[in-house]
């Protein structure tokens, strides 16, 4: 008799599949989950990856049974190939991949009843006024939370807690709460411009005729891209098929939640870490077993085992964020197109500052385009100024311009809001001894460490070491001769409360978050107008709306384009564009002001112009020349030790195995730009290769050839990168 064999695949950081047994009577398919033994970690969940028709007989002793079969909605197809995919593509082992794609904390155990009350019919001894309208309420014979009654009727928990002791009430339990309603796509027909209803065509008739396509919905700042992409979201819940809206960080999304409900009437279900455990369970399980429509989610949402996937959207698409930079190594954005084509349904990619790589597959044709250059209800983009740092700066010690200072003033006499922009977190990032010039740095890392005053520590943005401010210079002993160098938001907060003591401002920055609903708390309040000044990093440029917004300082408009990383132009050209945007969505005209050392770079003078399209043409033509993507292919390997001279050692002897090919050129190793992290010494190696060079294969073949790491000595590749610190 023949022994049926399956290939299993386990959530470890393993490439390979294991081989087992599948006992007499057990029905296995590949996407099945099971339960298997693996080594020490004992019982495990795995995915049948395939039938193994020719087991080696030689291992027949040694293979083991299958413990069982789970009753989960098998991993589609769809799904598995892209799990193949996406790890050949990153270099990361298959299993790690799945790993992603199974975040549904099975550990948890079972969840609690929900438990509701209603009428049982026998009536109470005693009779109270409050009992009376207990009693009237649950005449209707509905089934009510006792929570929701008590507060219904008027009376305190306890009436109702009486009533179910003398039986005139009865609990029952309460099927579990789904985690997101249906949303009607027809709940709120969107009032469109012609431009918005051309776009909304093209995007419904995408929907509607199905199949891999890819469309760039690329609109300036207040143009209405989400409305339009809403009505493809539209077409496809018509369509009863899943749909995943891809956000860079979904934490912050509060006023897209809303607008979701006011278009659809109910919000959709949410996919993200702040999400409790047991949500995030539930929430795997409803979209494996359909009963969600819409996701809107993080990266990781991307990995969800949807059971009938028919539209991807990804918002901002032009976001950092999107890049996963530990473990497996992916960009949301590309493994979003990657998945459309495996799956084969469309992709949207939307964007007021599309990437030059999007950019140059509309070039190329690859890629649908739809543009819409005005706002939405007539309302104009904000005018966009220099202040030349070098002729009109701010006085010694300050860091807002007088003539920005003018600005912010007036618009406060208009009763109107004003948004000061620093991408810098805390109140200074240097802070330096006045009597030696000992500069207090991060005991584990290459770098200085910040200074929090709200928080009265020093902190290090790379490891999270923090230290109270020291009483005296650890090199020289002088007392109180620490001085704060340079600006943070906290400091510019000082400052503006010093111009403007009349002003109510607010300071939003990620550090100083509590937690992810106070947040969305203060940006409806920012919304609602309750706040003068808005002081933020990043943190502002993520699509928020706020109406009485019209004025928008950077206050170092150059702080991007000092780095080697050879997106700095085009990130720092997205960030002060997706800023300054954030002016004049409703109320008047909106004016932005750069501080800048250079007005003459491309960047500033393409966001002075407005002419975005001279910006990316010239951005463009200079990748072009140089090879970088999107018309070269990157990868970078960084080896890490506890000791500079084996992180050195081990990076010179991985740059001698690289196999030579006259498509590649291998860079370094040199020492990173922080070449210390966390205690662990960093060199760098950069690979270059034209763009339709197999760089994963390249490197592939040279890691197996490499002499491997030992000790404490680690390799991360990232094909792709993003960062190059």
């Amino acid at each position: 008799m023949s022994t049926h064999v399956v290939d299993i695949l386990v959530p470890v950081a393993l490439d390979q599949t294991y081989s087992y047994r599948v006992p007499a009577g057990l029905d296995l398919a590949p996407g099945d989950f099971v339960t298997v033994p693996l080594g020490a970690r004992g019982e495990t969940t795995g995915i049948v990856w395939a039938e193994n028709s020719e087991p080696n007989p030689r291992l027949h002793n040694r293979m083991k049974d299958v413990e069982g079969k789970l009753d989960v909605p098998p991993l589609k197809g769809e799904l598995r190939k892209f799990i193949d995919w996406v790890a050949g593509y990153t270099l990361s082992s298959r299993g790690m991949v799945l790993r992603m794609a199974l975040r549904r904390s099975e550990h948890l155990g079972p969840g609690r009843e929900r438990v509701g009350v209603r009428l049982a019919g026998v009536a109470p001894t005693r009779m109270t006024p409050a009992r009376a309208r207990a009693i009237q309420l649950f005449a209707d014979g509905l089934v009510r939370r006792k929570g929701d009654a008590a507060r219904e009727a008027g009376v305190s928990a306890g009436v109702i807690d009486g009533l179910i002791d003398e039986r005139t009430l009865e609990t029952v339990v309460l099927p579990p709460q789904a985690v997101a309603r249906t949303p009607d796509p027809d709940f709120r027909k969107p009032d469109f411009s012609l431009g918005q209803l051309a776009a909304a065509d093209a995007l419904r008739l995408a929907v509607a005729q199905g199949g891999y396509t890819v469309t760039l919905l690329d609109g300036v700042t207040g143009s209405g891209k989400t409305e339009v992409y809403f009505e493809a979201v539209a077409e496809n819940i018509r369509r009863k098929q899943q749909c995943l809206i891809l956000m860079p960080e979904i934490a912050l999304t509060a006023q897209f939640l809303d607008r979701f409900a006011d278009r659809f009437g109910v919000r959709p279900a949410e996919w993200h870490s702040q999400a409790s455990p047991r949500m995030r369970a539930r929430t795997w399980e409803a979209v494996a077993a359909n009963d969600v429509a819409v996701v809107v989610g993080a990266r990781s949402a991307l990995f969800l085992p949807y059971a009938d996937l028919g539209l991807i959207v990804v918002d901002e698409e032009h976001d950092p964020a999107y890049k996963q930079e530990d473990g497996a190594r992916y960009h949301a954005r590309d493994m979003a197109v990657v998945r459309g084509s495996v799956a084969k349904i469309p992709v949207v990619l939307a964007s007021a500052t599309p990437s030059v790589e999007s950019k140059v597959n509309v070039l190329r044709g690859r890629y649908r385009h739809l543009y819409l250059p005005e706002r939405f209800g007539g309302a104009h983009l904000p005018m966009v100024d220099a202040i030349d740092m070098r002729r009109e700066g701010p006085p010694r010690g300050r860091f807002i311009a007088p003539r920005l200072a003018e600005a912010v003033k007036t618009v406060l006499e208009r009763k109107e809001q004003a948004l000061l922009f620093l991408n810098r977190r805390g109140f200074a990032p240097l802070t330096l001894c006045r009597a030696c010039g000992f500069r207090i740095q991060c005991p584990n890392c290459d770098a200085w460490l910040v200074d929090h005053r709200f928080k009265r520590r020093l902190i290090c943005h790379h490891c999270g070491f923090s230290m109270p401010p020291p009483a005296e210079c650890p090199n020289c002993r002088a007392t109180d001769s620490f001085v704060a160098c340079g600006p943070g938001v906290e400091r510019l907060e000082q400052e503006a409360a010093e111009l403007f003591p009349d002003s109510r401002i607010l300071v939003l920055s990620s550090d100083l978050v509590e937690t992810i609903e106070r947040l969305r708390e203060e940006l409806d309040e920012v919304a609602r107008g309750k706040f003068d000044i808005i002081i933020g990093t990043q943190l502002v440029a993520k699509g928020h709306h706020f109406p009485k917004l019209n004025l928008v300082g950077i206050v170092d408009a150059d702080l991007g384009l000092g780095n080697g990383d050879p997106r700095a132009a085009e990130r720092t050209f997205q960030l002060l564009h997706q800023v300054v945007g954030r002016a004049g969505r409703e109320e008047g005209r909106g004016v932005g002001y750069l501080q800048t050392h250079q007005p003459e770079h491309p960047v500033m003078r393409a966001l002075i112009s407005g002419d975005r399209e001279a910006f990316y043409s010239s951005e463009i033509a200079l990748r072009e020349r140089t090879h970088y993507p999107p018309f070269g292919r990157l990868a970078s390997l960084v080896v890490t030790a506890n000791e500079r001279h084996a992180a050195e050692s081990y990076a010179r002897q991985l740059a001698s195995s690289a196999p030579v090919s006259e498509h590649v050129r291998v860079l370094g190793p040199a020492e990173a730009p922080i070449a210390v992290v966390r205690g662990r010494h960093r060199f760098r190696l950069l690979v270059k290769s034209p763009r339709n060079f197999d760089l994963s294969a390249y490197l592939r073949e040279w890691l197996a050839a490499a002499p491997k790491a030992r000790g404490n000595v680690k390799l991360e590749v990232d094909v792709d990168p993003q960062s190059f610190y």
